[in-house]
């Protein structure tokens, strides 16, 4: 199965779940678990509270958006695609200015957080643009001319 056939079968309701889902696990692992290591990442605890509050708003606002639903979700998904990608920009930034404090743990973990919230934030993008290429079906035989 290639992966343009997976993109096409996704659906947007529950890719907004998905998110949202996502949104409450970054949330948790930011404002309780690294807390709780901030020194076995490097990071310091006023730092990783304001990032695990921004993933409780796109929680709430995704949620919002799968029991909803709206007519023109499209929309709304391109904005969640677009304020994930910003929180990402943000992550990356706090990791190039902190990155003689992070450790190797913590460097792992924030990339990681990235490319996951990034390889969903695109997937959101394409799903809602309706930009992914479908191959058109071959006949199987050409049809017969009228006479």
């Amino acid at each position: 199965m290639s992966l343009q056939s997976i993109l096409n079968k996704i659906n947007p309701r529950k890719l907004f779940l998905v998110d949202a889902l996502g949104a409450v696990l970054s949330a948790f692992m930011l404002g309780v678990v690294l807390v709780k290591l901030k020194s076995t990442i490097g990071m310091s605890e006023n730092i990783l509270y304001v990032l695990a509050v921004i993933p409780c708003f796109f929680a709430i606002y995704s949620f919002c958006c799968f029991l909803g639903y709206p007519k023109n979700w499209r929309v709304f998904m391109k904005i969640i695609a677009l304020a994930n990608l910003s929180y990402c920009c943000l992550t990356f930034g706090l990791i190039i200015r902190l990155y003689q404090e992070l450790t190797i743990l913590g460097f792992l973990y924030f990339i990681s957080e990235i490319i996951v919230v990034i390889t969903l934030s695109l997937i959101e993008l394409q799903t809602a643009s309706k930009m992914i290429y479908t191959k058109p079906e071959k006949p199987t035989s050409f049809p017969q001319k009228k006479h």
